[in-house]
């Protein structure tokens, strides 16, 4: 993967850290950012080498969403012909799979927000398993007062983790749902007064994640999000197949021995994944 200009990733402990790292530019989400992100998350995904990520940001705001000057000039959107708006679904539909890659991640993903959520950022963040927030931090769907429809799955997870009167009252009027009101409705799993206490919550939480089977959490994270989408039933006979792929007694004895031991288990890692079209490459 080629160096990174709209992010840095670090690994430590097993736990991989994406930054934004544009502040001067409210780390807004313009193509190379898209690419960029496209690329780290398949790269993750396929190393195994960690068991959670940790999403943070730098300066005043976490994000200010979608670059602005990007449909002015980046990205085409024609609405002229069928084909033009065909292209639009298309174009949409590769955005989405980018945001998508972090719920479908094999590990947990946790977001540690400040200040700003705006527009694309709550898409992104909506994905991830677990939100930390800054006393100051907000989040707005950004995308009514500029005259279109959030389209990269805010409007599709929203709901799933607040009520959706909420979500309404947020997308049709783009008012901001400040942090408490977002604790308050289950958004967010805590706030702290500072980025840095957020930062260190979400990278505690990370490796206490980091700590248990990573074969475990991923079977619980495949769980949880299917129950999401699935009936009780559907859900209860899913997880009797996933049980009985992936239960280890040594993992159990393991993990048991560390809990009394108060201090995390040997476990084997994810293994690495590779691409069968690039088998003999």
């Amino acid at each position: 993967m080629t160096a990174l200009t709209c992010f840095s990733l670090s690994t430590d402990n097993h736990i991989a850290h994406l930054v934004l790292n544009q502040p001067e530019a409210m780390n807004t989400m313009h193509p190379t950012f898209w690419r960029e992100l496209d690329a780290v998350l398949t790269q993750i995904h396929k190393e195994g080498t960690a068991r959670a990520l940790v999403i943070s940001s730098t300066g005043k705001h976490f994000s200010a969403g979608m670059a602005l000057e990007t449909f002015a000039g980046a990205i085409t959107m024609d609405d002229q012909s069928p084909e033009g708006r065909a292209a639009i679904f298309d174009l949409l539909t590769d955005m989405q799979g980018t945001f998508t890659k972090l719920e479908t991640l094999r590990i947990p993903v946790i977001a540690a927000i400040q200040g700003g959520c705006i527009g694309g950022a709550v898409d992104m963040v909506t994905a991830c398993c677990i939100r930390y927030a800054t006393a100051n931090a907000f989040f707005c769907i950004q995308e009514i007062n500029i005259g279109m429809v959030a389209d990269v799955g805010t409007l599709q997870r929203l709901p799933k983790l607040i009520p959706l009167a909420v979500v309404k009252e947020m997308a049709y009027t783009g008012r901001r749902l400040p942090a408490d009101k977002a604790l308050q409705y289950g958004l967010v799993n805590a706030v702290y007064d500072t980025p840095e206490a957020t930062l260190e919550a979400a990278m505690a939480c990370a490796a206490e994640i980091a700590s248990k089977p990573p074969v475990a959490i991923w079977g619980t994270k495949q769980a949880v999000h299917y129950a999401r989408d699935h009936s009780v039933e559907d859900s209860l006979k899913q997880m009797g197949w996933l049980q009985g792929a992936i239960w280890s007694n040594r993992h159990v004895m393991a993990s048991v021995m560390a809990m009394k031991a108060k201090k995390p288990g040997d476990f084997p890692a994810l293994p690495a994944l590779t691409n069968f079209k690039e088998i003999g490459a």
